[in-house]
């Protein structure tokens, strides 16, 4: 964005932005210079939402549910707005005016005035009526006799017209719920608060009552039927349990899987005594049997264990002597003498017991474990006597297990179901009569005419005049895409601007008029500094590529080449340069030094050759029949002709066709040493003009772009 073209913008059009405001000020303020006085009255209604003390009476719980708390509040406020109650409100505020008309609120409408005595009388039963009977203030009330719905309307009293200026809100964090109303009358305000909040007050709780008496009336009816199906439950376990004697089959069951495991362990047991006496008794019969216990036997073995004992030491004393009396022989020499030693003590304590006494002890031993083998093996009879009882006893016991489970299991789930029932029922009859009761914390009361809001109107109007001029300024900056100065021309063609060419309001002036101007316009005196700047520029390029043609085209007709062509050359006359001028703006008849003459044509050059020259300008004319030079003469011709002339003249200036006829452009601009393009300012460049700027950039030899027409103030832009 062109910042301080923006801003040049702004101070063109400043006094817009000046007086719209101020016209908008002072109509606005004779406006609202007579607006009646406004009254706002409000009524506070405690909820007992969230008051602690009151939350502790009805749940015992200390923890708040923000979001539930807040949906609670929101209920209310919607049903504060419904019909119904401002249905009940509408009908208060009608008949308070029909039936009190020196203390009605606001002026009878011409509906209700056109109503006699006896009308009006009617009227009033007939809103008394709906009033008694809660019904709503709706289009159907116009079906009748008299259209109450348009009366009420009339009056403002409908609920479209209250609610315009009806605000119910909840303060934050606060317990309370607010309605405020604001009217030209204060009673009205006061009056509207206080009746629709205790209309929604006694209308809120006879719902909220109803309601819960409808719940109880439900939990009791369906704790009935719990009662009853629990009843009929145990009824049924308690008569099973009769008909197959079972008074406990959970303890019974559990005593006869008792016995039945006790009975288990003892013949386990006695199983083991059998097997471990039977084991005693054998080994007995084996030593009973054995011929050395009791007849030498044994001593005559120690005897040879003695012998082999001595001979193993005689041979231990043997290595050690020979071993060079090593540590461990002697180790192996103390080890048999200690086992000599203690065999020697064993066969001492031997030869001094009786055989015939420890044979008698071991039959003694026998006859007492065979009669412990006898008694074992008749316990295990009695045993597996008693086990066949309890587990026919306990597999009588299982078929009834399966039914009885069924029945406590169906006697267990309906007692919970009763119970359920019972809590849920407790509990809404706690909660119906402790229940949250909305009251009026604080009536309405009039109050003084709020400030008045005119002055604030009247900046609003200053404010908002002023930023619509102000935004239609920078859609209008933003929407306008003309190119303006040589800075917007070069951004938009990406080219090169040579110059820049003020714009002059006389639409007949001459060259030579403007170069020998004496009365000192300021327009002409800018057109002369821009026109030699330019010609500098071009004489910089001239010098640079030793060149002398220069072709002079635009992107459309009419945007003052061919008089920037004609400029140009009274310019290089100026300096003494021999300008021959090919088609331009010709409108001076005289020829003299430095003047533009009318005498020749190209097409004639071309076929001749010949060529009158002046003093310091010589104007050829183009034909007008838009010729192609081609078909006159082929390109090698046209060059020996153009370099005839650049042999005769300093500077060759052609004005070239515009680009939109783009044939004869070509043409034209294949014997042009130099070019450069015109653009006139405030158009725009549309997307056939951008394919024609891309074609004049590429061409050899382009030099830039001059812009034309120029306002001055654009002109340093």
């Amino acid at each position: 964005m062109n910042l301080k073209a923006f801003l040049k913008l702004l101070n063109r059009y400043k006094w817009i932005l000046i007086i719209v405001p101020i016209v908008a000020v002072v109509v606005t303020f004779f406006l609202v210079k007579n607006l009646p006085k406004e009254y706002n009255s409000e009524v506070q209604i405690a909820t007992g939402i969230i008051d602690q003390s009151k939350q502790v009476v009805v749940s015992g719980n200390q923890g708040m549910d923000y979001f539930k708390i807040s949906q609670q509040f929101s209920n209310i406020i919607e049903r504060l707005k419904m019909r119904k109650v401002m249905s009940m409100l509408s009908y208060r505020l009608v008949l308070h005016d029909l039936e009190y008309p020196s203390n009605a609120f606001k002026p009878y409408s011409p509906k209700v005035d056109s109503l006699n005595a006896t009308q009006r009388a009617e009227v009033i039963r007939l809103y008394q009526e709906k009033l008694k009977n809660g019904e709503v203030l709706s289009i159907d009330a116009n079906k009748g006799p008299y259209k109450l719905y348009d009366l009420a309307g009339s009056m403002g009293y409908d609920k479209e017209s209250l609610e315009k200026k009806l605000n119910i809100f909840r303060p934050d964090g606060s317990d309370f719920i607010n309605v405020s109303f604001t009217s030209n009358n204060p009673d009205l305000s006061t009056f509207v608060v206080n009746t629709l909040s205790r209309e929604f007050i006694n209308s809120y709780s006879v719902d909220v009552d109803v309601n819960q008496t409808n719940s109880i009336e439900l939990l009791d009816s369906l704790l009935k039927k719990k009662e009853t199906a629990m009843n009929q439950k145990n009824a049924a376990l308690k008569n099973f349990k009769m008909q197959n004697g079972v008074l406990n089959l959970d303890k019974q069951s559990e005593m006869v899987y008792g016995q039945i495991s006790q009975n288990e362990d003892r013949k386990a047991q006695a199983l083991r005594d059998i097997q471990s006496n039977q084991m005693a008794i054998a080994d007995i019969n084996a030593k009973l049997n054995g011929s050395d216990v009791f007849s030498g036997g044994t001593s005559t073995a120690d005897n040879r264990a003695m012998v082999n004992l001595k001979n193993q030491l005689k041979i231990a004393n043997d290595a050690y002597i020979d071993g060079n009396f090593k540590m461990a022989d002697k180790a192996k020499i103390d080890s048999l003498n200690r086992l000599v030693d203690r065999l020697s003590s064993r066969m001492s304590d031997n030869n001094v017991t009786n055989p015939q006494a420890s044979r008698q002890a071991l039959i003694q031993q026998r006859l007492t474990l065979e009669t412990a083998v006898s008694q074992a093996k008749g316990s295990i009879r009695s045993i597996d006597n008693e086990l066949a009882v309890l587990k026919s006893k306990y597999n009588t016991m299982v078929p009834f297990d399966a039914g009885i489970q069924n029945y406590e299991r169906d006697a267990e789930l309906a007692t919970k179901d009763y119970m359920t029932a019972l809590d849920t029922y407790n509990q809404n009859r706690t909660e119906q009569n402790i229940a949250l009761k909305l009251q009026v914390a604080q009536w309405g009361l009039p109050g003084p005419p709020l400030p008045s809001k005119g002055i604030l109107y009247v900046a609003l109007a200053g404010v908002s005049s002023f930023s619509f001029c102000f935004l239609g300024l920078i859609g209008m900056f933003l929407l306008d895409n003309t190119i303006n100065n040589a800075k917007e021309l070069q951004y938009a063609t990406k080219s090169k601007v040579l110059g820049s060419l003020n714009y002059m309001k006389n639409s007949n002036l001459s060259i030579r008029s403007i170069w020998k101007d004496n009365e000192h316009n300021p327009e002409f005196a800018v057109y002369k500094d821009l026109l030699r700047s330019l010609r500098f520029e071009i004489s910089a390029d001239f010098a640079r590529n030793n060149s002398k043609i220069l072709g002079i085209t635009s992107l459309k007709a009419n945007e003052g080449k061919s008089f920037i062509a004609s400029s140009l050359a009274y310019a290089f006359a100026m300096v003494g340069n021999k300008v021959l001028l090919i088609g331009g703006d010709v409108n001076v008849a005289k020829s003299n030094s430095k003047e533009l003459t009318l005498s020749q044509d190209f097409e004639a050059f071309l076929v001749k050759r010949e060529i009158q020259t002046e003093d310091l300008i010589t104007v050829m004319n183009k034909s007008t029949n838009h010729s192609s030079l081609l078909e006159m003469q082929n390109a090698a011709s046209l060059k020996a002709g153009f370099e005839v002339l650049r042999n005769e003249f300093d500077v060759i200036i052609i004005d070239v066709n515009t680009l939109s006829d783009i044939n004869m452009a070509k043409e034209w601009l294949l014997f042009t040493e130099n070019n450069i393009a015109v653009f006139e300012a405030g158009n725009r460049l549309t997307d056939h003009d951008k394919e024609l700027v891309d074609y004049i950039r590429n061409q050899p030899g382009f030099l830039g772009w001059v812009i034309n027409k120029v306002k001055l103030e654009n002109v340093k832009n």
